[in-house]
């Protein structure tokens, strides 16, 4: 091998760096396992307040110099920036999609019109959508297109108006203006994306992934490491039209509230009769002196309030705020104040008058929150004469009174409306409430003159968080519309160090079994082969934690899938040096010649699994994206260690004298001269595999899959109790309150997994409260005695009784997975095809490959319909399955590859032989590695299998299932297949013909 320097070097290098880069995620574990310490000895009975503390101490270190190394003295924050990301199963955190409302766009784009046919066609649209597989837009046109008569899209009153009057014009039909909505909704989602990634990244959230999900309206976001869920969700969906608005004075405007009141007190006596209430009160002193009655009232225990207070009016205000109720009444007193009843007691100058509450506010003396009533002097258009897209800057600050205060700064037009503001609100001693998503944040008096350079302050009852969020939504703009939570996903840390756990526990034992098999089989050069692999695994860390990629738990698996793969390169170079020395060469000579044989097998196989890798990147989301990522890095890796160390390791030894006889005593002889005929035996495959198949395909098409939320959308939790349970008990339970539940054993005896689909199309944060706290009900019985709701929520004790998990999905989502995951199976066959024909310049070499695959892929398949109903472990069809079934096809393609390669090679060699024999001396010749490689994998596969985390066992089954099948298929579908293609006519003769030709061009 030329240039050894160099390629210690490198080794050196990559090395030295990957060392480096690790160095940060031990040093940032140990500080947080102090601060884990710290806050469990502060608040040994308090886990809320431990959890608090310990983010308190963490924040502390931000900015304080923790790691010293020598040159330069990292802070917290620089050395948490330069560790490893973990994902949302291994630290916990949230996983959430969310669909940004393309009915708001539609609106948003036609000004808000009132036009019947576009409101009638907009509400048909989401009817539609109910059962659709389409997206909203299209159901929209095709509404649109079933009742618009003589209507067209390019109506003035609908999509040609005065904002969109540069691309739709009135003699436009409506397939143009379709075409000019489509792009419009696509720029608005885009624009919606941008926002959202701008307000997370200023979230400080490590390593977030915020991707589009193709060209839809929704938008995956994951945060590691997040513990306040809420106030992520809030951050994430929070619209942020931010008003500016005029407001009535509480004198001006309340005797609205006493006529109203006055008219329900009316209401409620008249016993079946509507009285109407035609009494004005016009007289301040008349409204002040009804005030101070009703005051009284209410600070009264001797009186019904509800007789002469049915408005539940808590108490008056003064200034900007009207009246004070509590927050649970909001709702019903918004619908009586807009009731078009009551609004017609309005005077005319107040017709237009908008109501809207401020910021709950928690009165501990009295035990209940209230809000303030402000109302909002609305005009006739609804448009505020100032809005937040003025906002240039937002920052969080402090007012006067100290409290935190969220100060802007506006553009030059935003600085002059501002201060015409707040020169009229000096001059009539008014107050200018400032409104935040339909709530009003503050409404302050202007007592200093009008305030000219455009700064201004939003001040509240915040926390410094809060004012920390709300100045980053201002900051990062606004949404377009509105964003629905679709799918919420919580990890909790303690699953995640389960995980972590039991994945290391698996990551070592496999590969100390690896080690130890490849010592055996190949010995001195065994040993080699393990350096280079050892050296393999510290580059895929580095290289993760170097490109600030994120680790999931599916990415320890494809590392570990990594382990097999390489050794596979090693196996592949080791068994052509052992045939090289059969031949009689001398060790140098075998040593050049078997590394330079077996380069083309390891490049064709390891760009077969790449390219499966990259389709399931693509495609992939989440925990798959992280297996793609790891599987990705370590073919790179791999091939370095493999072709580079491996050589400069063998070299190195046989410079020095060293003997490589590449065997032990126990293996020097194994699989030698074998002369099995596969070709005879390929009827009685293509029976058994058509058996397979036939029974395959008759249980996918009755009994199913188990089809997971993934699939057919539902809510799932996984619990955790504190003995054994029956789980024909715990689902007749279930049952009794959901009507339909699967419940299923993950792992021991004392933890569940509860599936349900009731209430699956409500979406609300009510109804995922609602139906939990009925879980938990249903459970009781199961449960230890004294424990809480609240307990059973969070986990309870060391052992964590209580829920671990819960998910949700809807379905919609579940179509697109659905859809996603068959494109990805495709795509990969047909990139696969391609590669295999340009690489071997014959269809038939890929139908063979692609005949295998799908024969893979059906039984893999079919062995989880027939075992699911009975498997101790779930089965479950979800997304990680589909990266299960897009890495069979790479394994094995790998495996058909190899065999191919050395068919082709036999070719060339021994042009004499009948094609049969070619293909069965190829055969053999391969089965050495063929079966070396397999067994490696399968025990990698089932140390991970037995001994790693519950929630990838399915996933795992899967892969091992595909390992068996693949190694079947290669020697028994995919090459009796292109045999039998290929003897017909002249084929195989045209076969070796075109091998000679390759050969005499390249020589």
């Amino acid at each position: 091998m030329q240039n050894k320097g160099l390629v210690k070097l490198f080794a050196l290098l990559f090395g030295l760096v990957s060392i480096y880069q690790l160095s940060f995620t031990f040093k940032a574990n140990s500080i947080e396992d102090e601060a884990k310490v710290y806050a469990e000895n502060k608040f040994p009975e308090d886990i809320t307040e431990s959890n608090n503390e310990e983010i308190r101490y963490l924040d502390s270190l931000s900015t304080k110099e923790v790691y010293d190394l020598g040159l330069k003295n990292f802070t917290f924050k620089e050395v948490k920036e330069n560790a490893m990301n973990l994902g949302l199963d291994l630290k916990g955190g949230i996983n959430a999609i969310i669909e940004i409302s393309v009915k708001d766009i539609l609106k948003g784009l036609a000004n808000q019109s009132k036009d019947p046919i576009f409101n009638q066609a907009l509400a048909d649209a989401t009817e539609i959508q109910k059962d659709a597989q389409e997206s909203y837009l299209e159901s929209f046109f095709k509404a649109f297109d079933a009742i618009k008569g003589d209507t067209k899209l390019a109506s003035p009153d609908i999509f040609a108006n005065r904002s969109l009057s540069d691309e739709v014009t009135i003699d436009m039909t409506d397939e143009q203006v379709q075409r000019v909505i489509e792009v419009k909704i696509d720029e608005t989602i885009q624009s919606a994306f941008e926002v959202l990634r701008k307000r997370i990244d200023q979230f400080g959230v490590t390593q977030p992934n915020i991707q589009r999900l193709g060209n839809s309206g929704r938008i995956l976001i994951e945060l590691p490491g997040v513990k306040d869920k809420q106030r992520a969700i809030d951050l994430i969906t929070k619209t942020a039209q931010l008003q500016f608005w005029d407001v009535f004075k509480a004198d001006e405007i309340a005797g609205y509230l006493i006529q109203v009141n006055q008219r329900l007190v009316e209401a409620n006596k008249a016993d079946d009769e509507t009285e109407e209430v035609t009494e004005e009160v016009d007289s301040t002193d008349t409204t002040e002196n009804t005030i101070d009655n009703l005051t009284g009232q209410i600070e009264s225990d001797s009186t019904n309030i509800e007789d002469v207070n049915p408005l539940k009016i808590a108490g008056f205000g003064g200034g900007p705020v009207i009246a004070v109720f509590e927050s649970k009444d909001q709702e019903e007193v918004l619908k009586q104040l807009n009731d078009p009843a009551n609004r017609a007691l309005l005077p005319a100058d107040q017709r237009f008058v908008r109501f809207a509450f401020g910021l709950p506010v928690f009165n501990a003396e009295a035990n209940i929150e209230t809000v303030d009533l402000y109302a909002i002097k609305n005009n006739r258009t609804g448009v505020p004469e100032l809005s937040g897209a003025v906002i240039t800057d937002a920052r969080q600050s402090y007012s006067q009174v100290g409290q935190p205060s969220v100060s802007m700064q506006m553009n030059a037009k935003g600085a002059k409306t501002w201060e015409d503001m707040t020169r009229r609100a000096y001059e009539t001693q008014g107050y200018i409430a400032i409104v935040l998503d339909k709530t009003v944040y503050s409404a302050p008096g202007v007592s200093n003159g009008p305030i000219s350079g455009g700064n201004s302050e939003i001040s509240g009852n915040f926390t410094v968080n809060e004012a920390l969020d709300l100045a980053t939504v201002l900051r990062a703009g606004k949404l377009p519309a509105s964003a629905d939570i679709v799918q919420a996903d919580e990890v909790g840390p303690s699953l995640g160090q389960e995980a972590i756990d039991s994945g290391m526990m698996s990551f070592l034992i496999a590969l100390g079994l690896v080690l130890i098999w490849m010592i055996f089989y190949y010995g001195k050069a065994g040993i080699f082969a393990d350096i280079a692999l050892l050296l393999n695994i510290l580059l895929i860390f580095g290289v993760l934690s170097g490109l600030g990629a994120v680790l999931t738990l599916p990415g320890i698996a494809g590392i570990v899938l990594t382990i097999g793969i390489s050794v596979d390169a090693n196996v592949l170079i080791f068994e052509r040096i052992r045939e090289e020395l059969a031949k009689g060469k001398d060790q140098k000579s075998s040593i050049k010649d078997g590394f330079a044989n077996a380069l083309s097998s390891i490049l064709d196989a390891n760009i077969t699994t790449g390219l499966t890798a990259i389709i399931l990147f693509v495609f992939g989301t989440g925990p798959i994206k992280g297996f793609a990522t790891t599987l990705l890095i370590g073919i790179v890796t791999s091939l370095f260690t493999a072709i580079f160390i491996t050589r400069l390791l063998v070299d190195w030894y046989a410079d020095r004298g060293g003997k490589l006889e590449f065997s032990t005593a126990l293996t020097k002889g194994l699989f030698r001269n074998i002369n099995i005929d596969f070709l005879s035996k390929r009827k009685v495959a293509y029976i058994i595999s058509g058996i397979l198949i036939l029974a395959s395909l008759g249980s996918l098409f009755t009994k199913g899959l188990d089809q997971g939320i993934d699939f057919v959308g539902g809510r799932t939790y996984q619990v955790r109790f504190e003995n054994s349970v029956s789980t024909e008990e715990v689902k007749g339970a279930v049952n009794a309150v959901f009507g339909s539940a699967e419940v299923k054993t993950i792992g021991s005896d004392n933890q569940l997994k509860i599936s349900t689909k009731f209430r699956v199309d409500e979406n609300s944060a009510e109804a995922d409260e609602e139906i939990q706290t009925a879980l938990f009900e249903s459970l009781k019985p199961f449960l230890p005695a004294n424990m809480t709701y609240d307990q059973f929520v969070d986990g309870s004790g060391d052992a964590k009784i209580g829920k671990m998990y819960s998910g949700k999905v809807s379905p919609t989502i579940a179509d697109d997975i659905k859809q996603s995951s068959i494109w990805a199976i495709l795509g990969s066959l047909v990139v696969v095809f391609l590669y295999i024909l340009a690489r071997f310049k014959r269809w038939q070499f890929s139908l063979g490959a692609v005949a295998a695959v799908f024969h893979d892929v059906l039984i893999v398949l079919g062995i989880f319909s027939l075992t699911w109903s009975f498997m101790p472990f779930s089965m479950e069809i979800d997304q990680a399955f589909i990266a299960a079934i897009l890495t069979v096809i790479g394994y094995s393609l790998n495996d058909t590859v190899v065999v191919f390669d050395r068919i082709r090679e036999f070719l060339n060699e021994h042009t004499k032989w009948d094609f049969g024999r070619t293909i069965n001396a190829s055969l053999n010749s391969t089965l050495s590695r063929t079966l070396n490689t397999s067994l490696t994998t399968l025990v990698v596969l089932l140390a991970m299998f037995i001994l790693g985390a519950d929630s990838l066992r399915g996933f795992l089954f899967g892969l091992i299932v595909g390992v068996i099948v693949g190694t079947y298929s290669s020697m028994f579908i995919a090459t009796p297949i292109m045999y039998d293609t290929a003897r017909k006519g002249d084929a195989a003769e045209s076969l070796k013909d075109k091998v000679k030709e390759e050969d005499l061009v390249e020589a």
